[in-house]
C-alpha cells in the first residue's frame, strides 16, 4: 500500500511539474535578451486557458485530426512509466523496456504527422515532411546510446541501464561521454529545440513541428502542448539519469534529479540564447554526427568488454 503510495504521488509530481521546463528556458532566454519576460508558470496560465475555449475544426479534417494530441500525451506519459523515479525502480520495467520507449515517441510522431496531413494543408505537409525526415536520423542515434548503455549494464531494462550508466563513469568516463553528446542532439531535435527547430517562430520557411498544429485550438491545442512539455521532462529524465549516480536514498536522488532537471532547463535556455537555428542541411549533418557519436561508444564499449 505504502509502495503504491508513493509511486501515485511521484508519478503526479512528474505530470505537475512537467510544464515548468519550458518556463524555466523561456524565462533564462529572457533574461539574456535583458527583458523580464513571461513568468516561468506562464504554460500553466496557457493551459488553463486554453480548456476553456471551445475548439474550431475544419470542414476538411476528420476524427484523425484528434490523434496527435491524444498521442501527444498517451506516448510520454506511457513513456514516464518506464524510467526509474528517483531512487526508486520503474513503475513499469521488463526486458526490452528501452525499445519500447522508443517506439512510443515513433508512434506519438506517426499520428501527429497524420494529423497535420488530414487537414489538407501543403503547408502542414511541409512540416510533416521535415519531421519524419530529421527522424529517420534521430532514431537511430537513440538506438545506437541504447545498445551501447545495453552493452555496459548487460541488461535491457531501461532503469538496470541508467543505473549502471550513472554509476560507471570512473570504469568507461569516454564512451559514455560519447553517448551523452549523442542523447543530448536527439534530446534537442525531438523537442524542436534551437538550433535544430524553434517552438516559437512563425516564419513559413523554417516551421517544423509548429507548423503541423496550426489548425488546433481550445483543449485539443492545449493537449499538444502540455504533450510537448511532458515530452521535454520525459527526455531531459534520460540525460539526467544517465548523468547521475544514484545513491539509493529519496532524499538526497530526488533533490539531485529535480536540481539536474532544472540545471538541464537552463542549460537549454542558455544555448537557446546564444545560437541561431541551424540551416537545413546542418540540421542533418548534426544528426548523422550524433548517429556517429552513438556508433562509437557502443564500439568502444564493445571493445572494452
Amino acid at each position: 500500500m505504502i509502495a503504491t503510495f508513493e509511486f501515485i504521488l511521484r508519478l503526479a509530481g512528474w505530470l505537475v511539474l512537467a510544464p515548468l521546463l519550458p518556463g524555466i528556458i523561456n524565462k533564462v532566454k529572457a533574461l539574456f535578451a535583458g527583458r523580464v519576460g513571461p513568468p516561468v508558470f506562464q504554460l500553466y496560465y496557457d493551459l488553463a486557458k486554453l480548456l476553456k475555449k471551445e475548439a474550431v475544426f475544419s470542414g476538411t479534417t476528420t476524427g484523425v485530426f484528434l490523434a496527435g494530441p491524444v498521442a501527444s500525451i498517451v506516448a510520454p506519459f506511457t513513456a514516464a512509466l518506464l524510467i526509474p523515479m528517483g531512487s526508486a525502480s520503474a513503475p513499469v520495467a521488463f526486458a526490452g523496456d528501452a525499445i519500447v520507449l522508443a517506439y512510443l515517441f515513433g508512434m506519438a510522431r506517426f499520428f501527429v504527422v497524420l494529423s497535420a496531413l488530414d487537414t489538407g494543408s501543403a503547408f502542414e505537409g511541409m512540416g510533416a515532411a521535415r519531421e519524419v525526415t530529421f527522424a529517420v536520423l534521430a532514431e537511430p542515434a537513440l538506438f545506437m546510446c541504447l545498445a551501447a548503455l545495453a552493452r555496459f549494464s548487460g541488461q535491457t531494462s531501461l532503469g538496470p541501464m541508467l543505473t549502471a550508466a550513472g554509476q560507471g563513469w570512473r570504469v568507461a568516463g569516454g564512451p559514455l561521454a560519447l553517448v551523452l553528446t549523442a542523447w543530448a542532439i536527439v534530446f534537442l531535435v525531438e523537442n524542436c529545440r534551437i538550433p535544430f527547430d524553434d517552438p516559437n517562430t512563425h516564419l513559413e520557411l523554417t516551421m517544423i513541428h509548429e507548423v503541423m498544429v496550426l489548425d488546433h485550438s481550445g483543449p485539443p491545442l492545449g493537449a499538444v502542448f502540455y504533450g510537448a512539455s511532458l515530452k521535454l521532462w520525459v527526455l531531459g529524465a534520460l540525460v539526467v539519469k544517465l548523468c547521475l549516480p544514484l545513491r539509493g536514498t529519496w532524499w538526497i536522488d530526488w533533490p539531485a534529479f529535480l536540481g539536474g532537471m532544472a540545471l538541464l532547463s537552463i542549460g537549454v535556455g542558455i544555448l537557446e540564447s546564444i545560437m541561431a537555428r541551424l540551416k537545413m542541411r546542418r540540421v542533418s549533418q548534426a544528426l548523422i554526427a550524433a548517429v556517429v557519436s552513438g556508433t562509437f561508444g557502443f564500439l568502444l564499449l564493445l571493445l572494452q568488454a
